[in-house]
């Protein structure tokens, strides 16, 4: 019984090619007791592989956090089997803004610690006791409200290429430096002000209503089903878009168009730019922006020693990388010191 992916990026990519069908890249995520996280992850990979899904899937005993695309045809068999697990039942499910064939190429099931990394060892607050959901029309209408902080629970890196008007978007590496921070900055408004969130598809944003909550916070918000869902109501509702820029998404695209404002800046000329690569040194992996004229001319590299390595032959790389450990902690996505126009 296979248990594990057996194909590389690159056979997956061919094969895609080869059935020339449209696949739909969807996100979910759902807060729940789950016991026996082995066997559920193995059950949830069993049948997800014989529907041809693919993505990066994390199960805890919090919960499920899951980005992947499936076959279009394929939809209504994955949204029955999704129907037939008690907590997942009617689940939202988040649709690409922007839809990609190869969006993933393998599909990875991991059982870990948190579906969140957020460093908490704080067990005392219920991550089900969240904050009040609310949709594109209501969070517009809250973020226009004087009595309402706004603020982005995503990275650095996600807010500089788009973020809400008048958001507040902490400067931070992970989702847990800014727990603290925002709390600290907000500690004497815990009663009189309306505490708003938003992320990307909601997820980080539920955990933190619910700790804000644990932290004393009286009236807590998020935006229900991220700036995904958010998105696809102003667009079917024909509301106002308070969004500029665009979304950072956590798969090949790197990015999702919202609206035509570019806000950030090729990290390595400064030109307006706000399109994420990884560097092609794969020694070194860089997360940063880089726009075409320096991406043809540092041949997607971040840096002109990462250019001089990934010039030299493939085994000669190899050879280089050998016994070498690189995190992208080290280099903090888009922080390095190479870079000349970083945020």
């Amino acid at each position: 019984m296979q248990l594990y992916n057996t194909l590389s990026a690159k056979e997956r990519a061919a094969l895609i090619e080869e059935a020339g069908k449209e696949r739909l890249t969807i996100s979910f995520y759902k807060y729940a007791h789950i016991e026996n996280t082995s066997v559920f992850r193995n059950h949830l990979f069993i049948t997800w592989n014989d529907l041809d899904v693919l993505g990066r899937i994390y199960v805890a005993n919090e919960g499920i956090n899951a980005q992947l695309s499936v076959p279009a045809e394929n939809f209504e068999a994955f949204k029955k089997h999704l129907d037939s697990i008690s907590f997942l039942e009617n689940v939202r499910l988040n649709i690409a803004v922007e839809q990609d064939n190869k969006s993933f190429l393998k599909l990875k099931v991991k059982v870990r610690n948190k579906i969140v990394a957020d460093g908490l060892v704080d067990e005392t607050f219920d991550v089900t006791n969240k904050g009040v959901h609310v949709g594109a029309e209501k969070f517009n209408e809250l973020i226009d409200d004087p009595d309402t902080v706004l603020v982005d629970m995503r990275n650095h890196y996600e807010s500089e290429i788009g973020h809400f008007k008048n958001a507040i978007t902490p400067d931070v590496d992970t989702f847990r430096d800014s727990l603290d921070i925002i709390e600290e900055d907000l500690k004497d408004h815990k009663e009189d002000k309306k505490l708003v969130m938003y992320c990307t598809g909601g997820i980080r944003c539920e955990k933190a209503s619910a700790y804000y909550k644990h932290k004393g916070f009286k009236n807590v918000y998020q935006l229900e089903g991220g700036i995904i869902e958010y998105t696809r109501q102003v667009k079917d509702q024909e509301l106002e878009n308070k969004f500029v820029g665009k979304n950072f998404v956590f798969d090949h695209r790197r990015g999702e168009r919202i609206s035509e404002d570019v806000i950030a800046n090729c990290h390595q000329c400064g030109e307006p730019c706000d399109t994420h690569v990884n560097c092609a040194n794969e020694a070194c992996h860089l997360l940063f922006i880089q726009c075409p004229k320096c991406a043809e001319k540092m041949n997607n590299c971040c840096s002109d020693d990462c250019k001089t390595v990934h010039e030299l032959p493939f085994e000669e790389q190899k050879e280089l990388r050998k016994g070498k450990t690189v995190s992208n902690k080290i280099f903090k996505k888009g922080r390095s010191p190479v870079l000349k126009f970083k945020k």
